[in-house]
Order: C-alpha cells, then structure tokens, then sequence
C-alpha cells in the first residue's frame, strides 16, 4: 500500500520526495486541489469511497497518515 500511494504523489507532485517528508500540507507540498486529486486517485486505485469527512489535513500530512486512513477502508 505505501508504495502505490507514493507513486500516486509522486505522480501529483514529482518535484518532492515524499517518501521521506512529513507535514505534506503545512509545507506547501500539497495544496488542496491536489488532495482532491489524490483523494480521487486513491479512490480509483483502491476501489473505495473516501468519505468527506475524512478529508482533513491530518490524514494526509504523510505517507503513513495516508495508509492509516486506506486501512480503514481496504480490506
């Protein structure tokens, strides 16, 4: 899962690293179009529906706040 979601960043955003970065937001590495992009690419390659809800910052600071939210939709 941790790869395809940095390959999913790395697709929005090739000029950071996010495998070794955290506070993807507060650092200017992704802004909110891009998690609507991410959101909906995650949704597409992980057949899910994130819920609104969840779309906040925090779950999407890291890679590992990424994966922890797709835990709780992929089984």
């Amino acid at each position: 899962m941790k790869t395809k979601v940095e390959k999913i960043l790395n697709e929005i955003r090739p000029e950071f690293d996010f495998s070794t970065s955290t506070n993807f937001i507060e650092n200017g590495m992704l802004d909110s179009f891009d998690v609507v992009s991410l959101v909906t690419m995650l949704d597409k390659e992980f057949n899910i529906s994130i819920d609104g809800i969840e779309i906040i910052p925090m779950n999407f600071n890291s890679v590992e706040s990424i994966c922890t939210l797709l835990s709780k939709y992929v089984k």
